[in-house]
């Protein structure tokens, strides 16, 4: 397990001397065990590989780096004593945010009351910066932007009125509400919020309200299941909108589920291995060579916060929780997500965007935004009466 190899890790990177100077410490706690602990495990295995990286380059301000990984259980309610106890015992210089938006905010809340500064890996909802923490710097992608990709193709292709839903789900509905308020300055017009429930299997009586609306595009926050269901509603009853968005529609399931019925449906990818963003194909790599497999999000999640937090070390020259603190709110610079850029007031990213992904040919193919594009997007979204049959081995 990972956190075995933890250890194994620190004891490999450490060529240090006995009188050498105290490590540099760095604190976070995860789920290694329960319900979460395998969602959650590429977000420690980055950490331990940036460890890795950093040691074997020197370490961090002359000191090497060691990493203390609590245990939450995948109890969300324990984040803010743990993180008590990483500042308090462990003194640790620097925190990296727990897995999930919950524990963020238990965590936070004891940055905050120690005056220590915590890089937030991946804690997306609005909520973690919505009172404007002075030492949390939030490096993923807010929900808030998970529909700013999409925008941006409805108003290129001069669409004018939006059919908005979202799974019953807290992120789902954050992601769909903010695409709302976010249409408006676009001068786009967007339905009110269509909420489903968690199983929903026919999505008649949406696309009913969607033909009565007129609705140029089918915008959807919610699963891979849920972009299946609503391809196969469409596919029976004849129902083609001019942009079809479902954010589960990028995941790998989504064309094992509906086959060649996938075709030009557009989805959200917040991380994939092919990216091209800044470091990622050597990021890929050296997880690779050290995991012997591939990271996820969660993984490209834990790195980025630790790159961020190196950079900001670097800039700030010392551990003193003001200059770092200043370094991470006037600092730019690109990860494996995007590029890192936050309201200097609030901590909150404002700068990456999660990836549009569109099925075309069977592949997913990034078609948002421009720079990391690996094809044009193909739109409207094509009717079910002219589409031809793929045959093996096209492209």
């Amino acid at each position: 397990m990972w956190r075995t190899a933890a250890l194994v890790s620190l004891a490999l990177a450490t060529p240090y001397g006995a009188a050498a100077q105290a490590p540099l410490v760095v604190g976070a706690a995860l789920p290694q065990s329960g319900l979460y602990a395998d969602l959650a495990a590429g977000y420690g295995k980055a950490l331990l590989l940036w460890q890795d990286e950093v040691n074997a380059a020197g370490g961090l301000l002359g000191r090497r780096v060691e990493l203390r990984i609590l245990d939450d259980g995948s109890q969300a309610v324990r984040a803010g004593a743990l993180y008590e106890k990483l500042i308090r015992e462990d003194k640790a210089d620097l925190l990296i945010g727990p897995y999930g938006s919950a524990a963020t905010l238990g965590a936070a809340a004891a940055a905050e009351r120690a005056r220590r500064v915590l890089v937030n890996g991946a804690g997306a909802l609005r909520a973690v910066h919505k009172r404007s923490p002075r030492y949390v710097f939030q490096v993923a992608p807010p929900y808030t932007a998970y529909g700013a990709g999409v925008l941006e193709l409805a108003r290129g292709q001069g669409l004018k009125t939006l059919f908005v839903l979202a799974r019953s789900d807290p992120a789902s509905r954050e992601m769909a509400q903010a695409l709302r308020e976010a249409a408006v300055p676009l001068g786009l017009a967007a339905s009110d919020l269509e909420v489903y429930g968690t199983g929903t299997s026919d999505f008649a009586p949406q696309v009913e309200k969607a033909r009565a609306a007129r609705a140029d595009a089918w915008i959807a926050f919610g699963e891979v299941r849920d972009a299946a269901e609503m391809v196969k509603t469409f596919k029976r009853l004849g129902y083609a909108p001019k942009l079809f968005f479902a954010q589960g529609a990028a995941d790998p399931k989504f064309v094992a589920l509906v086959g060649q019925d996938a075709e030009y449906a557009l989805g959200l990818a917040e991380y994939d291995k092919g990216l091209a963003t800044s470091g990622n194909d050597a990021f890929v790599k050296a997880y690779g060579a050290k995991w012997s497999s591939e990271p996820g999000l969660a993984a490209a999640q834990g790195y980025a916060a630790a790159k961020v937090a190196e950079e900001a070390l670097k800039r700030a020259g010392s551990t003193d929780q003001e200059r770092v603190r200043d370094a991470l709110a006037a600092l730019e610079t690109e990860t494996v997500l995007g590029r890192y850029k936050v309201d200097a007031a609030s901590g909150e990213q404002l700068a990456a965007k999660p990836a549009v992904v569109q099925i075309v040919r069977g592949r997913r193919e990034v078609v948002w935004p421009p720079g990391l594009a690996t094809v044009r997007q193909v739109l409207p979204y094509a009717p079910w009466g002219e589409r031809k049959l793929l045959q093996p081995g096209s492209s």
